[in-house]
């Protein structure tokens, strides 16, 4: 597959007034409903364009192609989960370790599982659009978000802030993929499961800190 450059996949501008950052809005959720409707491959700029209400020569105006348009809304759906996750890092500085992960493991799935459907369709199409550059890119922020968390955790941990938040991010996401992709997985049982694990690792961080 040829490689795709920056030019092809970026947007054309960046929405400067409300009146175009409601177009654009317009046009990217209008992708994804595309996206559900027809799948990646039949999806096209004209079909989008008409679902959004505007031209194929507005949405032009901001996207060049299928390519950045895929990769705009794959970039602003992780986005969207990363800035959760952010949430309640903010929320949660101070805390105890293991109520710090009880608020992280709720507050990543009830993001990360708020469309399951669109997750899924979205997480197809990463690998047509430099998704993993996406995905690494977010994934930082996230991590930093919890690094910071934990070193303000009311209990000090045994190790090094970031390599405990580089720990719990993987755990989150990977399970996170898993559940997107086998969403009849998806129940409260699974959360349960995931806040103990994420909790006992705290815990276990904890302890030795205290010997």
């Amino acid at each position: 597959m040829p490689t795709l450059s920056k030019q092809t996949l970026n947007p054309r501008k960046l929405p400067k007034q409300t009146r175009s950052a409601a177009t654009v809005s317009a046009i990217l959720e209008a992708t994804i409903q595309v996206l559900l409707r027809e799948g990646k491959e039949k999806l096209t700029t004209t079909l989008v364009a008409q679902r959004a209400g505007v031209s194929v020569g507005t949405l032009y105006q901001y996207f060049p192609n299928k390519s950045a348009l895929l990769r705009e809304v794959l970039r602003r759906h992780l986005s969207e989960v990363a800035e959760a996750v952010n949430r309640v890092c903010q929320e949660q500085r101070g805390a105890r370790p293991e109520a710090m992960g009880k608020a992280l493991v709720r507050g990543f799935l009830a993001a990360k599982l708020r469309d399951v459907k669109t997750s899924a369709a979205l997480y197809s199409v990463g690998s047509d659009v430099d998704g993993m550059k996406i995905a690494r890119q977010v994934g930082a922020r996230s991590s930093r978000a919890i690094e910071t968390m934990l070193e303000s955790a009311s209990e000090p941990l045994a190790v090094d802030a970031g390599t405990a938040a580089t720990m719990l991010y993987g755990v989150l996401s990977g399970v996170g993929r898993t559940l997107v992709e086998s969403p009849e997985r998806v129940s409260p049982g699974v959360r349960e499961e995931l806040e103990q694990m994420v909790c006992s690792y705290l815990r276990s961080l904890r302890v030795k800190n205290a010997r």
